[in-house]
């Protein structure tokens, strides 16, 4: 049994494959394209499949288009058009909320299956499912998590016109309890605060960094103004200061202030109203799973949506929430849709009961020695290969230097987990202030994640409830009082570290190179961050070297070869920007023509 996924409708495009029950593959179409999310989060670009992440999942499983016997798809057009048109009090004519723009978005979605079908030169028409896309949410939650049974949590921007999905799971079947609906959105919510901030339409994670900055009590009463929760499982947000559908912040300014510009000065007012916007959103999240605990009475709960990457309310709902332990899908965000959607057929719709436990994510392209070799030989670069790699690597690593690390399948999601990551010593005060300015080029107040021996995890980190999902770097976790000081390229300003969790059965060379650095320190933590500078994060060879030159690290690791790019003269493939011409230029000449010349980019 085959079964496709396909996310596409927003963004974080993407494709899962199942076959018989587990997952063969599964990618963001972003790695490959190289355009951040995969695309614009667009009305006029649904359609726009996430080709190259289809066609690696097909050659991955061995098989043609005639194959696949399902096909899911994370989205349900005619309920988003019957819903959406006439909520907003204000909306851009032609955009989203309008009739005109709502009725492109409809049309543009129910083309997909045709235009699938003549990217495979097979009609999938037959094979092909629409799929609530917070249901998707939710099976990507449930039925990869290791309970039996869970209550089931989805929180995001928006689906179809849900913004929140509550249910629970037991055995192979999914049930929902209640559901919240737009404007009442948590992840819009951040994504507004996110332009008021000035850091654009993807900058919750920037918000999120910088609450740790602020005093949360400052305006955590100008956010009730708006903002109300109880605990039934309910929260509102009046839209009508929201006003998410229009670039204005007129009743933002009003309680807040001016809008900042992105690149002007972060204040301290800054930092308190990104402080108090967590704090809400803490209190919101806790209300609703100490309801989902209430009615469910379960031990377990599971999440999903994007919302569920905010790595402090994970860690506040697992600590002050009832439950003994969450699971929370590692890419939460719309990529991992796509195995919801596959994971709703086997399981919900064809009863099978066999369950999937996604013990780790790396899932993506793997490229052979020989085929790195290749690249490196193609471009004259010079390398030398070692059996001790990892004793080699922690050397470096203890002196000082910053190592790209390329090796193994690429990971599904947006953390890098010891596959293609920036690794650097934690150890090293000035470490983090180096790589957030000279080699990832964001802001100052940006924290990094730390990867740590399972073994030792207790040891450095309070942990009042040990969590699966710990090696998914989705907690926060405090920094244990002894430990203080002792790594402070990893310590955020308020004592805490989003953690990941190593062991040898998930990453047996990672784990090996976290006890090579151990032995050398006796710190057995690593500062992890993605392979990537202002891109997405890397995918093939080649991305890797073009990274490295232009972000100048010296040292690369490639499996078992190590790379010192240092006095060696290489020319990069630097493509990105004509990808995204052409990646432009496809949306705009696509054969699906479409009315709607102009539209504001907001989903």
């Amino acid at each position: 049994m085959k079964i496709l996924g396909i996310n596409s409708v927003y963004h974080e495009s993407s494709a899962c494959l199942l076959v018989d029950g587990k997952i063969v593959a599964a990618v963001e179409e972003e790695r490959f394209n190289r355009f951040r999310h995969g695309k614009h989060a667009d009305l006029l670009n649904p359609h726009y499949l996430p080709e190259e992440s289809i066609r690696y999942c097909l050659k991955e499983a061995g098989i043609e288009a005639s194959d696949i016997d399902y096909i899911g798809y994370s989205f349900v057009p005619n309920v988003r058009f019957e819903k959406n048109v006439g909520v907003d009090k204000e909306f851009v004519n032609g955009s989203a909320g309008s009739y005109e723009g709502e009725e492109t978005f409809y049309y543009l979605n129910k083309a997909v299956p045709d235009k699938l079908s003549r990217l495979l030169g097979y009609d999938v028409s037959s094979r092909f499912q629409w799929i609530q896309h917070h249901l998707c949410h939710a099976a990507s939650a449930f039925f990869v998590s290791p309970f039996k049974e869970a209550a089931i949590l989805s929180v995001d921007g928006i689906g179809e016109f849900a913004t929140t999905w509550l249910g629970y799971g037991k055995g192979n079947k999914i049930e929902k309890i209640k559901a919240i609906y737009y404007p009442n959105s948590l992840g819009f919510l951040w994504t507004k605060f996110s332009r008021f901030l000035g850091f654009g339409e993807y900058g919750q994670w920037k918000v999120m960094g910088l609450a740790a900055y602020g005093n949360p009590d400052v305006y955590y009463d100008k956010f009730l103004e708006f903002v109300s929760f109880d605990n039934e499982g309910n929260f509102t947000v009046n839209g009508d200061i929201l006003q998410y559908r229009v670039d204005k912040f007129n009743e933002f300014e009003t309680l807040f202030g001016k809008k900042r510009t992105p690149h002007e000065e972060i204040e301290e007012r800054h930092k308190d109203i990104a402080a108090s916007l967590q704090k809400v959103t803490n209190e919101v999240l806790l209300n609703l799973t100490n309801y989902l605990h209430k009615e469910t009475k379960m031990d377990y709960l599971t999440i999903a949506g994007g919302v569920g990457l905010n790595c402090v309310a994970n860690n506040y709902i697992l600590e002050q929430g009832a439950f003994k332990d969450i699971f929370i899908q590692p890419a939460a965000n719309d990529a991992g849709t796509a195995i919801g959607a596959c994971y709703y057929i086997w399981n919900q719709v064809l009863d099978n009961e066999q369950r999937y436990t996604l013990e780790n994510v790396y899932l993506g392209a793997d490229y052979s020695l020989d085929q790195i070799k290749s690249v490196l030989n193609g471009k004259n670069i010079s390398y030398t290969e070692h059996e001790n790699i990892t004793k080699i690597t922690a050397s470096l690593i203890a002196e000082g230097n910053i190592v790209a690390w390329f090796q193994g399948r690429m990971e599904f999601g947006p953390r890098a987990l010891g596959n293609r990551s920036f690794l650097a010593d934690p150890r090293r005060i000035e470490m983090a202030h180096y790589i957030n300015e000279k080699i990832k080029h964001r802001e100052f107040f940006r924290p990094f994640a730390a990867s740590v021996l399972e073994e030792q995890c207790n040891d450095w980190f309070d942990i009042k409830k040990n969590s699966y999902c710990d090696k998914y770097m989705l907690f926060s976790r405090k920094i244990r009082n002894d430990k203080l000081g002792l790594i402070p390229s990893v310590t955020h300003t308020d004592h805490t570290c989003r953690i990941q969790t190593v062991n040898k059965a998930d990453n047996e060379r990672f784990h090996s190179l976290l006890k090579e650095f151990n032995e050398i320190t006796e710190t057995p933590i690593l500062l992890n961050t993605s392979f990537n500078d202002q891109e997405p994060v890397i995918c093939t060879p080649q991305d890797a070297i073009n990274t490295c030159i232009s972000s100048d690290i010296r040292w690369v690791v490639f499996d078992n070869l190590l790379v010192d790019l240092s006095d060696q003269t290489v020319e990069t493939d630097n493509q990105e920007s004509s990808i995204k011409q052409t990646l432009s230029n496809k949306l705009s000449q696509d054969v699906l023509e479409t009315p709607v010349q102009m539209i504001f980019r907001s989903r």
